[in-house]
């Protein structure tokens, strides 16, 4: 069974944590990382470029010349769009870009990017990050005892709110919830660090 250092709040090493071969030890199928980060970055494009079309422009309502006999071609609208102000042929309109992969996949996906974490030695789990109160100053701290300055994900169990106000403002930090795993966060960072809560969860939904 594979297993990663454990570390505690101050940074020190605390023994180590064993990990679930079927999310962290799997050969990693990096196809549908592919598909996976595809899907997620297609549906986050607002998907608002718009134009007008001919029958959206203002104007145009009067036949500019009479069909025959001024030596010109026929025109029927000034907003045409061969005309200076004319409507768009085939332009952009709002629309959305999401789409769906099974479920099946996409946590093959998740299982992947996180095995490639394990096997790069990104991955750090801490025993828990507890705070009287939101302290920046506290976090950076403990990410500097895991001499971790990369871009990093911070997977916390949900309902840890003081911790993830205290990482909010770091840079290069991005914070999420152990249910709230997937496959584009975990790829976009450097390193991934998640309290031993978050890793039950991680394990649960992804299961």
């Amino acid at each position: 069974m594979t297993s990663v250092a454990l570390y505690k709040q101050d940074g020190s090493k605390n023994g180590s944590v064993k990990l679930n071969d079927d999310i962290f030890g799997i050969k990693p199928n990096n196809n549908v990382e592919f598909d996976a980060v595809l899907m997620q970055r297609a549906s986050q494009r607002q998907g608002t470029a718009d134009t007008k079309s001919r029958g959206e422009r203002r104007g145009g309502g009067k036949k500019p010349w009479r069909q025959k006999g001024t030596g010109r071609a026929r025109q029927g609208s000034i907003r045409d769009p061969q005309w200076r102000k004319g409507g768009i042929v085939f332009g952009p309109t709002p629309r959305s870009y999401n789409y769906h992969l099974p479920k099946k996949v996409t946590k093959l996906a998740t299982k992947s990017a996180l095995s490639d974490k394990v096997a790069a030695g990104d991955l750090y789990v801490v025993d828990s990050l507890k705070f009287n109160a939101p302290k920046t100053k506290k976090m950076s701290q403990l990410l500097a005892g895991l001499k971790d300055s990369s871009k990093t994900l911070l997977v916390l169990e949900s309902g840890n709110h003081k911790a993830a106000l205290a990482a909010r403002n770091l840079p290069n930090v991005m914070t999420i919830t152990g249910k709230g795993i997937n496959t584009l966060d975990v790829m976009d960072h450097r390193k991934v660090v998640m309290t031993k809560a978050a890793l039950a969860e991680v394990e649960e939904v992804l299961a």
